[in-house]
């Protein structure tokens, strides 16, 4: 069964870049979209919740910011060691700082340009869903 990736975003042009950027990359996991902090969390804790292969999270977002979703998942042994990835487009060194010390996985700055955007999205899926070996991946959940 291949999971799904849960992309956390609030910029319907972000989104959409995204989710092309990883079909583009052959990445054929289903993405599921949350708008904000609160639906992020509702996606992963709530009834019908499923852990996701992946979490691709922006930090500025509605409701619950980036790093309250992050604390929360880092703070719950269900989803402590699923992946999430911050794509965002803040440059603070503050916020990288931030991220890591919430146990984030990696903190990638969304590029401006398209072709760079898409570049770095598809990469970042080859990786996270395909090279790198997460201890919730299918067979170890």
């Amino acid at each position: 069964m291949i999971r799904t990736i849960l992309l956390v975003e609030d910029d319907r042009d972000d989104e959409e870049l995204t989710c092309r950027s990883l079909r583009e990359a052959g990445i054929r996991n289903q993405i599921a979209v949350a708008r904000d902090g609160a639906a992020a969390l509702e996606s992963l804790f709530g009834d019908q919740a499923s852990l996701p292969a992946l979490v691709l999270l922006d930090l500025k977002l509605p409701k619950l910011d980036g790093f309250d979703v992050l604390r929360r998942i880092r703070a719950d042994s269900r989803t402590r060691s699923l992946p999430v990835v911050i794509l965002t487009s803040s440059d603070a060194d503050e916020d990288v700082m931030k991220s890591y010390e919430l146990g984030v996985n990696s903190y990638v700055r969304k590029p401006v340009g398209f072709a760079e955007f898409a570049r770095t999205v598809g990469e970042l899926g080859l990786y996270w869903l395909i090279l790198s070996e997460s201890p919730l991946r299918d067979g170890h959940d």
